[in-house]
């Protein structure tokens, strides 16, 4: 897997995902829609060499891309079987949104920032990947027009009160809800699941994300 700097990658991407199998966290589909992501290509120029070592980076706006364990994680958890409509909160660098459309039916995701949102969308367009739904603007409030949704994803902390939005646009057919929980600075992962008017909730361990900043989210 070659850089745009002429670096090959594959030797370093095989080693991640050998790590990433080896701690459990990712079933095959998720492993191998990893290894078709060129994650070096979703971070800043002066990422590069740190692409493929599992340790989240900065990625501007105060935000970062997520470490590729965590990724894998999160994406498995979601049990995606190729049929779903899913909602991602917080595009970021575009990595997590490639990997989660290679696995899913349809994807809408939201991002607040706009460079963010331009730069995942020029560059996740050269990889060829099927249609993606772009929404910019306030993560928390969801995006109703195509709800319900059987999964959302969100990949910045919440505070301990679910945002409501996420709730009523979620499918109340086994629909899944995955977010980090708890204060600015330190959160729970934690997966609800809707069934009917009933919600069954599982944590999975402690992990930091930058806050959820929105209506229903954390202030500026």
């Amino acid at each position: 897997m070659n850089g745009v700097d002429g670096v090959d990658y594959s030797a370093q991407l095989d080693a991640l995902i050998e790590h990433i199998r080896s701690r459990g966290f990712a079933d095959e589909r998720v492993l191998e829609a990893m290894r078709r992501v060129p994650r070096h290509l979703l971070v800043p120029p002066e990422g590069r060499p740190f692409a493929y070592i599992d340790h989240a980076l900065p990625i501007g706006e105060g935000q970062t891309i997520s470490q590729p364990s965590l990724v894998a994680q999160m994406t498995s958890l979601l049990k995606l079987q190729g049929h779903e409509r899913v909602l991602e909160i917080g595009t970021g660098s575009g990595y997590q949104t490639a990997i989660l459309r290679l696995l899913c039916r349809e994807l809408v995701t939201m991002e607040r920032f706009p460079r963010l949102a331009l730069g995942a969308f020029h560059r996740l367009r050269s990889l060829n990947l099927p249609p993606i739904v772009w929404v910019m603007g306030d993560g928390t409030r969801g995006f109703p027009p195509y709800a319900p949704y059987d999964c959302i994803l969100v990949t910045a902390g919440c505070p301990d009160q679910v945002p409501p939005p996420f709730l009523e646009q979620l499918s109340p057919n086994g629909g899944r809800l995955l977010l980090p929980m708890g204060t600015r600075s330190y959160q729970l992962l934690t997966l609800i699941t809707k069934r009917g008017d009933k919600l069954f909730t599982h944590t999975y361990g402690e992990c930091v994300f930058v806050p959820l900043v929105g209506k229903y989210g954390w202030s500026e």
